[in-house]
């Protein structure tokens, strides 16, 4: 597969999901996938700014309502797919925001980031095809899972929650594919990160002074939102195994062409993905379906 996603691979007749698609990551992401010919599902929690979005869209798109801080909205949206789906793009989230909880009561970033996709994906994987792609970042590094205080009632940290959220990602990435290969199924689950890039995922700080700091960051140091959607894409088309986690190569995992990087011990660990697997399961009502 080309590494650059103006030179992606035909893919007409099939179909992508991606959370989150309105903006940023998700919106080059959706971008590149509908101009190499594939059918993209924009899924949105504005369908207002969904429909701008898919406007600026070349190729075939549909915009559909989720909100993945929200568990009713997860199954409504679930339950009204039909037909196959070939690649499930868990992209949207939030990051190092306000004290907050989802309308089913989880901290905002564990709830959203992670709880969310790992319903949206469950619910939907009898119909996934080919793969699911979640998109973490190279700052899940640090502390294992509190499994202690998943929920932050002790103490909340906006950049531990977020953290956490983002390990989370890997872990359920890698639990994920164990369960599928045992499974027998030929699905796929990989994981991206994007490096740095300038979104609007950074204007929303719990600090308020952070998103000045990050806003100069976003204009001297950050990659483009379509260069950060780069290993997402190689992730979700390239032939490469399940459990891989994809992001930028060179210069300190900020820039450079996509392929396979290291992830940290903690999201190696198989007893902590098991163990965050069956809380999510308890904590969403929702199991693996296969």
């Amino acid at each position: 597969m080309s590494r650059h996603p103006s030179s992606l691979p035909d893919q007409t007749g099939r179909t992508f999901v991606v959370t989150g698609a309105n903006s940023g990551l998700g919106l080059e992401t959706a971008r590149a996938l509908a101009g190499a010919g594939g059918h993209v599902v924009l899924a949105v929690r504005d369908t207002d700014r969904g429909a701008e979005a898919a406007a600026g869209i070349t190729g075939s798109t549909d915009v559909r309502e989720l909100d993945l801080a929200d568990l009713g909205s997860v199954h409504r949206f679930a339950e009204k797919w039909d037909g196959p789906l070939d690649v499930l793009v868990n992209n949207a989230g939030i990051m190092m925001v306000a004290e907050g909880r989802t309308a089913d009561g989880f901290e905002r970033q564990f709830g959203t980031n992670h709880l969310g996709h790992f319903a949206l994906t469950n619910l939907l994987l009898p119909q996934v095809t080919d793969r699911v792609v979640t998109v973490s970042s190279g700052l899940h590094r640090g502390r294992q899972v509190d499994f202690e205080d998943y929920n932050g009632e002790r103490r909340y940290n906006p950049h531990r929650a977020y953290q956490q959220s983002k390990l989370s990602n890997l872990l359920f990435t890698a639990e994920l594919q164990r369960r599928l290969a045992a499974a027998g199924s030929a699905v796929r689950a990989t994981a991206a990160h994007p490096g740095y890039s300038a979104t609007n995922l950074q204007s929303h700080h719990a600090v308020p002074v952070m998103n000045v700091v990050m806003a100069i960051g976003n204009k001297l140091i950050a990659t483009s939102a379509a260069e950060g959607a780069r290993p997402t894409l190689y992730a979700a088309l390239a032939d490469v195994p399940g459990n891989t986690f994809v992001g930028p190569t060179k210069l300190r995992q900020t820039r450079g062409a996509p392929g396979p990087v290291p992830r940290s011990l903690e999201a190696q660990d198989p007893e902590a993905a098991r163990r965050l697997w069956d809380l999510s399961e308890e904590l969403t009502g929702v199991r693996f379906p296969l």
